[in-house]
């Protein structure tokens, strides 16, 4: 387990991303990903009131939690902003829909509670006091940020600490061996204030799971045509190192992958996603996967 930045959270290292629930995996299917995950260790679910239309994606978990009798041994991570129909971060409307998503996970409180992403028209203070104010009812743990950039969040931590708010407390941002310009800002600052970092996409939209190296090769996702735009020059060398290192440790290429950021400075676990029993093997071998500062360093440089 890994602590969870300056929280008291204790989570996995594979954080499992939920938002395929109800969109691509149904009842069953999701509630059999679960299983294996809870089985294997797994303690961290991230989802959204966005993710499975309508709600979907935390109804699904609700159940799951109820049916099983897991609240207690699982860290939910839940958030709010970008659905339509709970949109921005303005104070009502993030109250709103934290009532809606313990209704729907079937709970009394939500580990950590992310603003979804940035939200320029309401003021930061008012964002922040009312997840203040759902932190202080016991309704929400912590809170964190997804998709901030550098100066937006360090903003938002000076509001928190000039009037005593909550403070975020992790980021979730878009990172992974290809996707690489978290280093450059936003890695940095997080570092200095002692946040964890949570990657989405941290298989790169299914191109790190080695499943996609030819063009014409069409896949079985909606995501293919997406992980695909990373297969040049210099996807195909990254490929190539991956290849090489899970040779060495007769692992997969999506476990290398996954490994290699979670080796990176303030991340606490990556989030992936499985729609099967079986595409969730990989990721859940990655939080064991120890590589080398040899082996890390010879991915990074074939990403640079």
């Amino acid at each position: 387990m890994t602590k969870l930045g300056s929280t008291d959270l204790d989570v996995f290292g594979l954080n499992l991303g939920c938002n395929v629930f109800g969109f691509t995996a149904d009842e069953p299917a999701s509630f059999a990903v679960l299983d294996a995950y809870s089985s294997a260790g797994g303690n961290f679910l991230d989802t959204a009131d966005a993710y499975g239309g309508d709600g979907g994606s935390e109804t699904i978990i609700g159940d799951w939690l109820a049916r099983r009798g897991r609240r207690d041994d699982m860290v939910i991570a839940t958030k709010v902003g970008a659905w339509e129909q709970r949109k921005g971060l303005a104070g009502a409307n993030i109250v709103a829909a934290a009532e809606d998503s313990l209704r729907r996970l079937r709970t009394d409180h939500i580990d950590l509670y992310y603003a979804h992403r940035d939200d320029p028209d309401t003021p930061l203070e008012e964002t922040l006091t009312a997840f203040d104010g759902l932190v202080r009812a016991g309704k929400v743990r912590y809170i964190a940020a997804s998709n901030y950039s550098a100066t937006r969040l360090a903003e938002a931590l000076s509001v928190s600490d000039s009037a005593g708010l909550a403070r975020y407390a992790a980021l979730q941002p878009h990172y992974n061996l290809v996707e690489r310009d978290y280093e450059t800002e936003l890695g940095p600052f997080v570092a200095r204030e002692g946040l964890a970092t949570l990657p989405y996409f941290a298989l790169a939209m299914g191109f790190l799971t080695g499943k996609y190296r030819a063009k014409d090769e069409p896949g079985d996702s909606p995501r293919a045509p997406r992980a695909l735009a990373y297969l040049d020059e210099r996807g195909e060398r990254v490929l190539a190192a991956l290849d090489g290192v899970a040779a060495a440790h007769g692992a997969s290429v999506a476990s290398v992958a996954l490994a290699w950021l979670r080796a990176q400075p303030t991340v606490a676990a990556p989030i992936a996603s499985a729609r099967t029993v079986e595409q969730l093997a990989d990721l859940v071998a990655s939080a064991t996967l120890e590589l080398t500062e040899e082996e890390v360093g010879v991915l990074s440089a074939a990403s640079s």
